[in-house]
């Protein structure tokens, strides 16, 4: 079990051991808070996991609520065994059997709820003083996948430019170490997401066609783990260009996704 301290902002990260291409290191719980506390993703449902973020709680004051960034089983498996300790807590998130749904703007807790989609069309982001707690959005490492949904790609950088005018001290991402100039990680996520677009195009430009094609053109410094998610990401691309009415006729779509 890992510990991330943010004693300024009073928060502790606690990151499951579920480590994996997709995950990093492991999923990262924040406890936000005390007299009580508020959990940000509760996790997998990992023995020592619950125990880890059981013992922080019961020390904080017990529970007051749990708000989900999205629900990605990595992120919201443990959330009945969590409500079983703690029946009182609300749990609050965009969509699913929830207590408090969740909109952008809306409060939640120590919690403003900002609307961040694109990895998934229900993911939120929340902000509590200076600190945003951004789930898969923004990752302490790495690059995230964008889900093809239709407007997925143009809500995700624009998730991406709302954080960044908030102008945080600290991110605390679902997965990977914590960020501490949000700025510069909120620009390179930016500047990524538009590189990409940039070959893209150009290998549209070169005739390029077929997913294959297009993904050894823009996507080569993919490792082979990551390359569904970056097939599910180029098929996102492919929709914001048809979208602006930049795609040729005749690209092949993926025909399957994660």
């Amino acid at each position: 079990m890992t510990r991330l301290e943010l004693p300024e902002h009073d928060i502790v990260g606690i990151r499951a051991a579920n480590p994996g291409p997709f995950t990093l290191s492991g999923t990262n719980s924040w406890i936000v808070g005390r007299g009580p506390a508020w959990l940000v993703d509760p996790g997998p449902a990992l023995d020592e996991h619950l125990a880890a973020l059981g013992a922080e709680l019961d020390a904080r004051g017990g529970l007051g609520g749990i708000a989900l960034t999205h629900d990605h089983a990595d992120h919201d498996e443990a959330v009945p065994a969590i409500r079983a300790r703690y029946p009182g807590a609300l749990l609050a998130a965009a969509r699913g059997e929830v207590d408090v749904r969740l909109c952008d703007g809306d409060t939640f807790g120590r919690f403003e709820v900002l609307v961040t989609p694109g990895h998934a069309p229900d993911h939120l982001a929340f902000v509590s003083g200076t600190a945003g707690f951004t789930g898969d959005a923004v990752l302490g490492e790495g690059s995230v996948f964008v889900s093809p949904y239709p407007g997925a790609l143009v809500a995700y950088l624009d998730g991406l430019a709302r954080l960044k005018d908030r102008r945080l001290e600290v991110l605390c991402p679902g997965h990977g170490p914590v960020v501490h100039d949000p700025p510069a990680k909120l620009e390179q996520y930016i500047a990524h997401r538009l590189d990409r677009e940039r070959r893209l195009l150009a290998a549209l430009e070169s005739g390029k066609r077929s997913v294959e094609e297009l993904l050894e053109e823009a996507w080569s410094d993919a490792p082979a783990a990551l390359r569904p998610a970056a097939t599910v990401t180029l098929a996102a691309h492919l929709d914001k260009l048809a979208g602006e009415g930049r795609l040729p006729d005749g690209v092949e779509r993926p025909a399957s996704y994660l």
